[in-house]
């Protein structure tokens, strides 16, 4: 029986490339080789796509791309070749791909724009599509969504770059109602770059200029004090979630340089909570996937404030899939391994497919 040919796109020109780079090793190491051929496909920093026949630990250490092997690859939007084309010596060759396994995050990778190209070459891919994977990456869109879904978040409040020329006025305006402290965020950025805390007038002014310069949009939120809870969603028709873990670190101010706070290791699960919290942390976490129209799999990033009070925070459509990462590690505790997990989702990929194309 021939083997399914699992394509892995992995690096980026995204500022979470080492993120990236580090799932796609563990996730690869991961895949059955008695079920799957892997085809391995590198975006690198400045946006070149190679394909790589190198091991994972290169990838891992991030020396991929000086391998002399690696030659010019694309995926052709053409659904006739459903496949990679690869180009070497000027002359080029068709890989046939039976599903994708995008591990690519932040803007222009994991924000519907590759999600758009394989919709296009009618590949079955994991994880979720346009639609969803930008509304979650674009943090606006995602309050809006979780408004008329009557999920609660933090308050918030929006400024666009056509109101640049008035930042006074609306950072005044924004102070007054919302109060300080505030958190002000480029509405489409996977890491904490550009992202702040602000106390005051001058902080504020100050956050939401420096957001600018890495996205037309900023969302500012009423900063919240509480416990940090996760949550994992699988699945498609039926989607469900895991236990609710608890990341167990004070808080602190956003770091651009280490804007992965959490590795895993310092998640409980399950969280200390009573049950009518713990059901309902759960209950959130599903009505916000397929509120934003989630496929396969999410990270909800919830906060519980002293009064309470449940918010959700964010939805990642694709998290970290490292072993000791959130996701898998929630997903360890309803019995998946790491190997089943990354098994499970291509295939749950191949067979959504059968309605989607």
């Amino acid at each position: 029986m021939a083997k399914i040919k699992a394509a892995v796109i992995f690096g980026g020109t995204a500022r979470e490339h080492d993120l990236s780079l580090a799932s796609a090793a563990e996730v690869i190491s991961s895949i059955p080789r008695d079920k799957y051929e892997v085809i391995c496909i590198g975006i690198t920093r400045k946006g070149r796509w190679l394909y790589f026949p190198g091991d994972a630990e290169s990838i891992a250490d991030g020396t991929w791309d000086q391998d002399p092997d690696c030659t010019s690859a694309f995926i052709s939007p053409d659904p006739l070749h459903r496949g990679i084309i690869t180009i070497e010596n000027g002359e080029t060759s068709l890989k046939k791909i039976d599903v994708v396994f995008p591990i690519l995050m932040g803007k222009r990778c994991g924000d519907g724009t590759i999600q758009g190209l394989l919709d296009l070459s009618g590949i079955p891919y994991v994880g979720s599509g346009v639609l969803a994977s930008a509304s979650c990456t674009d943090k606006s869109h995602t309050h809006m969504v979780m408004d008329d879904y009557d999920i609660k978040t933090a308050q918030w409040r929006l400024i666009t770059q056509r109101e640049i020329n008035y930042l006074d006025k609306k950072c005044s305006e924004i102070s007054s109602e919302l109060g300080f402290p505030l958190v002000v965020k480029p509405a489409n950025s996977g890491s904490n770059a550009g992202v702040s805390f602000a106390h005051n007038s001058e902080e504020l002014l100050a956050a939401v200029k420096l957001a600018f310069s890495s996205d037309n949009k900023v969302v500012i939120e009423k900063y919240i004090s509480g416990r940090k809870l996760e949550a994992a969603v699988y699945g498609y028709d039926s989607p469900f979630c895991s236990a609710i873990g608890e990341i167990n670190s004070p808080d602190i101010p956003y770091d651009p340089n280490n804007f992965n706070v959490s590795t895993g290791d310092d998640l409980t699960i399950p969280a200390d909570l009573p049950k009518d919290i713990e059901e309902k942390a759960r209950e959130t976490a599903v009505t916000a996937f397929k509120a934003l129209g989630c496929k396969g799999m999410a990270r909800a990033d919830m906060f519980l404030t002293d009064s309470g009070e449940l918010l959700l925070n964010k939805i990642g459509t694709m998290p970290g899939l490292r072993k000791n990462s959130v996701f898998p590690r929630l997903m360890e505790e309803l019995g998946y391994s790491h190997d089943e997990l990354i098994d499970g989702l291509m295939e749950q990929a191949m067979d959504n497919a059968d309605r989607t194309y």
